[in-house]
């Protein structure tokens, strides 16, 4: 009685174990991450997919749901993205609110599972610039290759995947009408480019045989909020209002002040958004500076103001509109000429209110007494003693005298014994050289090689 009843505790031991060892798994909960992809197919949207799959794989979570409705977008920020899918060490699915179409019908095959909401769409993949034109073949055959391998690696039919792309392309009792190939829902299930339907991402979850689960939805962090702010057109014109108008301001004012400071950072805060996000590059930055310094010469070292200075405003005007616009294939001027024509109006727009606004702010600050902090308050009378230097500069006209520095074309003369500033009125005058003082402005005088 006593070994029975030894036997009958210790396989009782064993259904409480083994009961509790089940009730523990099926309370396991699947952690899944979810992210939003509802807009054009931008650098900012692979920011955002980056950033979302490295936080799921670093929390260790167990499904990747993507949220998606867009009509395309960007080729090279497509391809990013279908590559960071295809690599992610976590499954990732994707749930079709609506539209699928082209990078985002590229972006969906690159999932593990693919669901769709009723009355959805997936492709029309042709590449297209913004007006909806129809790019040069080799875009198209870039497309095709990277649809068909994307379709490959997730076990879907390349052939249909391709034919998404080009309407050439046949495949018999889907594709023979001369058409880019678009699924609908039902068709896409039944060619199983769909896993099946759904009204929202609880029933991708409840479909996909998913019960005990747990959903954290990505958000946007304080950086990628504020570079998003930065890139809106509209604050960008404004930057660029700032960047002229603290060059003006300074160019008015001697020595180094807060003008010149507030265009460094309005600068910095428009290039910087504009490269992290993959808009700008290094040569287009360059431009824009290299064009800041072509002006800096005209106005410091070549008196008046002629084609160097012309240059300068050039570069800099395309060096900030190009900054502002994707650059669409493999050539250095592979621009979307929609998109660049936008970029260029906004900078020339507000290049010109800029300078309007300056020389606003310019007669109104140091033109009248209004200001009495940043204006002369006083009428300078020469009954009270004051006195113009206008007469000793009109009476040096025609005098000679020597060069005591080179002249470059700004230095220092020696005539009668006295030092003054001098400019040459043409080209370089070397040091001891004999001048003659044909002019003078801003109190310094203008001089030429004695003859």
């Amino acid at each position: 009685m006593a070994k029975f009843i030894s036997k009958l505790a210790l396989l009782l031991a064993f259904v409480l174990f083994f009961g509790a060892l089940n009730a523990e798994n099926d309370s396991v909960t699947t952690r899944i991450f979810s992210f939003n992809m509802k807009e054009m197919i931008a650098p900012p949207v692979w920011r955002t997919t980056k950033n979302a799959i490295e936080e799921a794989e670093k929390q260790n979570y167990d499904l990747i749901i993507i949220h998606l409705n867009t009509y395309g977008g960007m080729l090279d920020a497509a391809d990013s993205i279908r590559t960071k899918i295809l690599n992610s060490k976590i499954p990732v699915y994707v749930f079709i609110d609506k539209n699928a179409a082209s990078a985002g019908a590229l972006i969906s095959l690159a999932c593990d599972s693919i669901y769709m909401a009723e009355g959805a769409s997936i492709g029309a993949a042709t590449v297209v610039n913004q007006k909806g034109e129809q790019m040069p073949d080799k875009y198209q055959s870039y497309m095709r290759s990277m649809m068909r391998s994307t379709a490959e690696a997730n076990g879907r039919d390349p052939r249909i995947a391709q034919a998404m792309v080009d309407p050439k392309v046949y495949v018999a009792g889907i594709s023979d009408s001369g058409q880019v190939l678009t699924f609908t829902t039902s068709e896409a299930i039944k060619y199983k480019f769909c896993e099946g339907e759904a009204k929202n991402i609880e029933d991708v979850i409840e479909k996909s045989g998913i019960d005990n689960f747990k959903i954290t939805y990505h958000e946007l962090s304080a950086t990628d909020k504020i570079i998003g702010f930065l890139i809106n057109p509209m604050f960008s014109g404004v930057l660029i209002m700032i960047i002229i108008g603290g060059i003006y301001f300074e160019l008015q004012t001697p020595g180094i002040g807060f003008p010149i400071a507030a265009s460094i950072i309005a600068a910095l805060l428009y290039f910087a958004p504009l490269y992290l996000e993959g808009l700008a590059n290094h040569w287009e930055i360059l431009i824009f500076f290299v064009g800041l310094i072509l002006i800096a010469v005209e106005v410091f070292v070549i008196p008046g103001f002629g084609i160097t200075g012309i240059l300068g405003l050039f570069l800099m005007v395309t060096g900030l509109s190009l900054s502002m616009v994707q650059n669409m294939g493999d050539g250095i001027f592979d621009y979307d000429l929609t998109g660049l024509t936008k970029a260029f109006l906004i900078v020339i727009i507000a290049f010109s209110v800029s300078v309007m606004l300056s020389i606003f702010l310019t007669k109104q600050l140091f033109g009248t007494t209004n200001f009495g902090n940043l204006a002369l308050v006083k009428i300078q009378d020469p009954d009270e003693g004051y006195t113009s230097a206008d007469d000793e500069y009109v009476d040096m006209v025609g005098r000679t005298g020597q060069a005591m520095t080179m002249l470059r074309p700004a230095g220092k003369v020696i005539i009668d014994g006295n030092m003054y500033d001098a400019t040459a009125l043409t080209g370089y005058i070397d040091k001891n050289e004999v001048v003659e003082v044909v002019n003078y402005q801003t109190a310094q005088l203008i001089v030429k090689k004695k003859k």
